[in-house]
């Protein structure tokens, strides 16, 4: 499962994105996060660690980066952003973890700027901040990395909010058992490990209950859901017991799925269950079958539009999103043609693309490279699909009736996950509106009870 990184508004996707920090300093503690939404979960977790290590009392406070390697570019983007920190925070602790540490541990540790890296693992324990040499730890030892393939649980952390968020994040999946041959994520977050059901449901319940009136559930790869849990629930389950446990949730959403894994329970319920956001991002990674198979995927190009056509049957607003990599080793014109006309076939609406990007260790990176300047071009070629199809998406919908979710400066997301702006309403409350019109970025909307007035 991979994304790619973008810096668009409209077209957020399920795994990587520009680098955000999670609000300002929280005692002293700046937690800047790259990449997917179980890095956003996992830097609340993080802080709250962090805090409780004592890094808030240092002088000079400590910045902590939670790393994406999902691409090459993503690392690079991390480095760059930590010689920054150094420069603007000569004083402070910086310390670097997340999926790029965990996998390049020597080259954050060799960086004169970085005091301490942490694993995927260990940067979820307060012990671990701890062996900064602020608290006495010999520095030469700065990787803290141990082998991620030994983690066997993902344990439920709790937090109350997600700083600087409308929605909030519950993780109920970590890792992945697949080898897709592009992908390094596996390497960074080990094997497939779900948070048991009662602990998801009690952290969905607790920030319901501080007021998220959306809840995002994510994961690696999410649909692998429960295989490793007594009785082996799938993610159906988990999402018709949130709904009928935690009836104060207003909106439920999934991030990422593999549509190959959908289950009964989980189509059933985007069929029946409102409260279950008509929004889907999938990881379809190519609309070629020879591709599919050279990556290592575990759907052919027919699955997938026959799953949207499914899935749009039963829930007929349903949009779909989906990553999709232009360039991979060995394509062709023709196999590449296959990616483009799929944006169509499946209709899709939100496209997240990215240009192919050898990880080093994986199979890909031993293939028969393209040009990079066909790479490139074919990955421009896909945005243009994706941005038409978006604006299409746009102009069919003025004159509807949609909830939105105000994220800030009245802006906020449909339930169908599309960009709109309101000019009103508050961050985090739903507003009934009507659809007047789009600006070919984001639909504009006018609050129903000023349509009344």
């Amino acid at each position: 499962m991979m994304s790619a990184l973008s810096k668009s508004p409209v077209f957020e996707g399920s795994l990587s994105e520009a680098p955000r920090s999670n609000g300002p300093r929280s005692n002293g503690i700046d937690v800047v996060t790259f990449g997917c939404r179980l890095n956003t979960y996992e830097s609340e977790v993080m802080r709250r660690e962090a805090e409780t290590a004592g890094l808030g009392a240092l002088a000079g406070g400590a910045v902590i980066f939670n790393t994406c390697a999902v691409t090459g570019e993503a690392v690079r983007q991390a480095r760059q952003a930590i010689r920054k920190a150094r420069r603007d925070n000569p004083q402070a602790r910086i310390i670097v973890t997340g999926c790029a540490a965990q996998t390049e541990p020597e080259k954050f540790a060799a960086m004169d700027e970085v005091d301490l890296v942490l694993g995927n693992e260990e940067k979820l324990k307060a012990n671990a901040y701890r062996a900064l040499p602020d608290f006495g730890v010999n520095d030469t030892e700065k990787a803290r990395v141990n082998d991620i393939f030994s983690v066997r649980e993902t344990a439920g952390h709790m937090v109350d909010a997600i700083e600087g968020r409308a929605r909030a994040f519950v993780q109920v999946q970590n890792g992945c058992d697949h080898r897709c041959t592009f992908c390094i994520i596996p390497y960074g977050r080990g094997n497939s490990r779900s948070v048991p059901m009662g602990a998801v449901v009690e952290q969905v319940k607790r920030l319901a209950g501080n007021g998220y009136a959306e809840i995002v559930l994510t994961g690696v790869d999410m649909t692998s859901f429960g295989a490793d849990l007594p009785g082996a629930p799938k993610l159906g389950k988990l999402v018709k017991t949130i709904l009928r446990q935690v009836p104060d949730v207003k909106r439920l959403r999934l991030s990422s799925i593999d549509s190959i894994e959908a289950d009964d329970d989980l189509l059933d319920a985007i069929a029946t269950e409102p409260r279950l956001m008509p929004h889907l991002h999938l990881s379809l990674q190519s609309g070629d079958d020879m591709i599919l198979k050279r990556m290592k995927r575990r759907h052919l190009r027919d699955q997938s539009i026959r799953f949207c056509e499914d899935v749009r049957k039963l829930r007929p607003a349903i949009v779909f999103g989906a990553d999709i990599i232009a360039g991979f080793p060995t394509e062709t014109d023709d196999m590449f043609e296959n990616s483009i006309d799929i944006v169509a076939e499946c209709g899709l609406t939100h496209l997240h693309v990215f240009p192919f990007s050898p990880r080093e260790g994986t199979p890909a990176a031993r293939m028969p490279q393209l040009r990079r300047e066909v790479v490139k071009q074919r990955a421009a070629r896909l945005r243009a699909a994706g941005e038409a199809a978006y604006r299409r998406h746009l102009s069919s919908l003025p004159g509807t009736r949609q909830s939105i979710l105000i994220e800030h400066d009245g802006l906020g997301r449909t339930e169908g996950f599309t960009l709109a702006a309101l000019g009103a309403g508050s961050p985090g409350e739903i507003v009934e509106a009507t659809i007047t019109g789009h600006d070919g970025t984001r639909l504009i909307a006018a609050p129903l009870a000023a349509c009344a007035a």
